[in-house]
């Protein structure tokens, strides 16, 4: 069952991204990551890629995202074609933590996080007339951005053992999931892709992580989260581990794949 959800009316706020699959598949080289993944989901989704572990859940994220380039079928992302739209769709869309892709550092503060993610927002996603505004100008806008993401994403710093000197390290996994949510909010990318959205958390923790995600589809952000068990009411597509062709959306292989395929994702895709 499907959940479109439209964007506020800030001015800020991004147009989700409607995400599509037809006969989606990626192959490495000890055989099927996914398969015959096909789904049709409206802008403003929570879509749930719900599996087992070594379905090829992350790879199918990395792929939606335009990281991993699949091998067979196509997918679009805000009418951008798959594999072929890869640099386009990186454009617009945003990585909460991966494995090997995108990793939070637990040597670096909270506050060290976020300010780097702002300045490397500032120097690379502004048009020209941006760049030449006045730096007070760029940096009250760069605040306002990063409030805004940690408002999304329901972190609140002040909660935080030491506020924002608190060390990645020293986080709870829920706190984990809301800062990296942050980072890639503060891109305002219309796809959010999360990965591992239930992993190690409670019950409790697990509902919340789940309406942090339903807030940010709520702000008109597409939202794509791996998970083992995926709520109600969200868009599911399903990945599971049998052997051979089927007509269902398929895993065939196994956890070091998908692994190994995350983990040099950006290496398949130049780099990105």
């Amino acid at each position: 069952m499907g959940r479109h959800a439209e964007a506020h009316t800030a001015t800020a706020a991004p147009h989700g991204a409607a995400v599509s699959a037809d006969g989606f598949g990626l192959k490495g080289p000890r055989g099927w990551v996914f398969r015959n993944v096909a789904f049709d989901a409206p802008p403003g989704s929570l879509i749930a890629v719900e599996g087992p572990s070594g379905s090829g859940r992350t790879c199918l994220l990395l792929a939606l995202t335009g990281r991993m380039r699949g091998t067979e079928g196509h997918a679009e992302v805000a009418g951008h074609r798959l594999p072929k739209g890869l640099s386009a769709v990186r454009r617009i869309s945003g990585l909460g933590p991966v494995d090997g892709v995108a990793e939070l550092d637990p040597a670096l503060t909270v506050a060290e996080h976020l300010r780097e993610r702002a300045l490397l927002q500032r120097r690379f996603d502004g048009s020209l007339r941006a760049l030449l505004r006045p730096r007070r100008e760029r940096a009250a806008e760069s605040r306002a951005r990063t409030e805004q993401a940690l408002a999304t994403a329901g972190l609140d710093l002040d909660t935080l053992s030491k506020g924002p000197r608190t060390y990645v390290r020293d986080l709870e996994r829920l706190e984990a999931l809301r800062l990296g949510t942050a980072l890639a909010l503060i891109g305002r990318p219309r796809l959010l892709a999360v990965d591992d959205a239930d992993h190690k958390l409670s019950a409790e923790d697990r509902t919340a992580a789940w309406h942090t995600l339903r807030a940010v589809a709520d702000a008109g952000t597409t939202v794509v989260a791996v998970c083992t068990e995926a709520p109600e009411d969200a868009f599911t597509v399903r990945l599971g581990g049998v052997e051979g062709d089927s007509e269902e959306t398929t895993s065939t292989d196994d956890t070091t794949e998908t692994k190994e395929g995350a983990a040099h994702a950006y290496a398949e895709t130049g780099r990105a």
